[in-house]
């Protein structure tokens, strides 16, 4: 079975950058999309924008999103992915700074499947990455429908 795809939206390129190093360091091949902010996550999945003619039966095998995003931000994205037919059932990790309490609650009530606050620490935050990564991209079972 061919590698799926992760979508990581997030708008901080410091983030983004340590982000794909952890994943290279623990051998996670994926091919990773990056959308820099909500309109582009929403367009890469919905084959819209910049994305169209895109081919949106593949969805990524998880969805890292960032919280604090410019234009859309992540909970409205993670409340337009779990309304809409077609994406409603790809895994959506909350990988974020925010500590908000309120956060945290929102994105369960709207369908996350995770959610995980960036260790400050350049080790952790690899460690993080890294098991998010493994535990998505291997161990996860995924409906046959995602397994294209």
């Amino acid at each position: 079975m061919e590698k799926g795809i992760i979508l990581l939206v997030d708008d901080n390129p410091d983030d983004v950058d340590l982000t794909l190093r952890a994943f290279k360091k623990n051998n996670i091949s994926n091919r990773v999309i990056i959308a820099k902010d909500g309109v582009e996550a929403l367009d890469y999945l919905h084959g819209t924008g910049m994305y169209v003619g895109r081919d949106v039966k593949e969805l990524p095998v998880v969805v890292m999103l960032d919280l604090k995003l410019p234009k859309i931000n992540g909970l409205e994205v993670l409340r337009n992915i779990r309304q809409n037919e077609v994406t409603r059932i790809v895994p959506v990790v909350i990988l974020t700074s925010s500590a908000e309490q309120k956060d945290v609650v929102e994105g369960y009530q709207l369908g996350a499947n995770s959610y995980i606050r960036k260790p400050v620490d350049f080790e952790q935050f690899v460690e993080a990455v890294k098991l998010l990564g493994l535990y998505w991209t291997l161990w996860n079972e995924r409906p046959s429908s995602l397994n294209r």
